[in-house]
């Protein structure tokens, strides 16, 4: 889990420990080894989720498929709070598919990343220079929406 602010800067990046146990790592998607998850360093679920909770309160949530994150972490999160890289129809450009963040970097940003392990950092920087830069259109195009959370 990694948590960013409006700057860039890292508030929270941990492994957490799963409630279940895990059958496949895709080490190679992933970069997580069996280590990451179950040694010491890796934090508990519930209190990963927790803290996740406290952080996210009151705040605008920018990231890529936000439904998947918050679905894993069982978190809601207001709809009127959430900027979603993958979803919002600004960046969709006549595309059928929700583009992927690899993509969306390359062509909002001129990045390349994704090119080694996961790194949920720069992905998270990513999608919030993505999310800078169209902001005000963005948050023009959000006038109105209701205050329902988006369920995990």
């Amino acid at each position: 889990v990694t948590l960013l602010n409006f700057y860039g800067v890292v508030l929270y990046d941990v492994y957490v420990r799963p409630t279940e146990p895990v059958t496949d790592f895709r080490t190679w998607v992933s970069g997580i080894v069996h280590s990451d998850l179950y040694s010491k360093k890796a934090v508990p679920f519930a209190k990963a989720q927790r803290t996740v909770e406290e952080i996210l309160r009151g705040r605008i949530l920018v990231g890529h498929a936000l439904k998947n994150d918050l679905r894993v972490l069982r978190l809601s999160h207001p709809h009127r709070d959430i900027r979603d890289t993958s979803t919002v129809k600004l960046l969709r450009l006549g595309r059928r598919q929700n583009p992927k963040l690899q993509v969306l970097a390359r062509e909002e940003l001129g990045l390349e990343i994704q090119k080694g392990p996961h790194d949920s950092v720069e992905d998270a920087r990513a999608a919030l220079l993505i999310y800078k830069k169209h902001a005000k259109a963005w948050e023009r195009s959000l006038a109105g929406l209701s205050n329902e959370p988006v369920e995990s």
